[in-house]
């Protein structure tokens, strides 16, 4: 399909909010919460009373009672590849769209986010042209700094307003693990989704020279 056709504009266009839609269904789905325990310490005998082989398997199944799974913010990771390839797949009228959904049914705090993370998108944007031209590390350490930055500034705001802001530990682990993982949103997008940068002097799909 021509890179140039409204056609091709409209289907990654359509594309992308697919992913994210996709993204957050698998958000929404109950993997977080507290596994169910295998025992019901009412109906069962104390464990000073069971066989030690019977007592430790109940101890050790127990342990896992209070772990949270923390996964990638694949949104913003995919936000952040599509933007900075082709802005013009992800106008910022969708990405606002797109992001404060991701806030309402996520329960953070309408629009914050949605807000920081459109500026991040924004940005690189912007800085597109530069960063075309640069190794995928600088890209890489670009978007490791946006994400840093988005999580300092949106836990500054919270403060200010009095918000408890998200633990501190798990937001850490999410920018961890969405950092490292962002190389293989960057491979999904360019070799599964055919979401390349345009080569210097080319027409993008609005008309303006890349």
């Amino acid at each position: 399909m021509d890179e140039l056709s409204p056609l091709r504009l409209w289907t990654m266009r359509i594309a992308f909010v697919a992913v994210a839609l996709v993204i957050l269904f698998f958000h929404l789905l109950p993997i977080d919460t507290q596994p169910v325990s295998l025992f019901t310490p009412d109906l069962l005998p104390p464990l000073a009373t069971i066989d030690p082989a019977e007592a430790r398997l109940r101890e050790l199944l127990d342990q896992g009672s209070n772990r949270i799974l923390v996964g990638p913010d694949l949104l913003i990771a995919f936000a952040f590849a599509w933007s900075l390839r082709r802005p013009e797949y992800v106008p910022s009228l969708l990405l606002a769209l797109l992001f404060l959904l991701s806030d309402l049914l996520l329960q953070r705090p309408p629009g914050l986010w949605a807000l920081l993370a459109l500026l991040a998108c924004e940005n690189l944007k912007g800085r597109s042209r530069t960063l075309r031209d640069a190794t995928f590390g600088a890209e890489w350490i670009a978007v490791a700094v946006l994400l840093t930055g988005i999580l300092i500034a949106n836990r500054v705001v919270l403060s200010l307003m009095l918000v408890p802001p998200p633990h501190l530990r798990l937001g850490l682990l999410e920018l961890g693990i969405t950092i490292l993982v962002y190389p293989v949103v960057v491979f999904v997008t360019r070799s599964l989704m055919g979401v390349r940068r345009a080569a210097p002097g080319e027409l993008d799909a609005l008309g303006g020279r890349a």
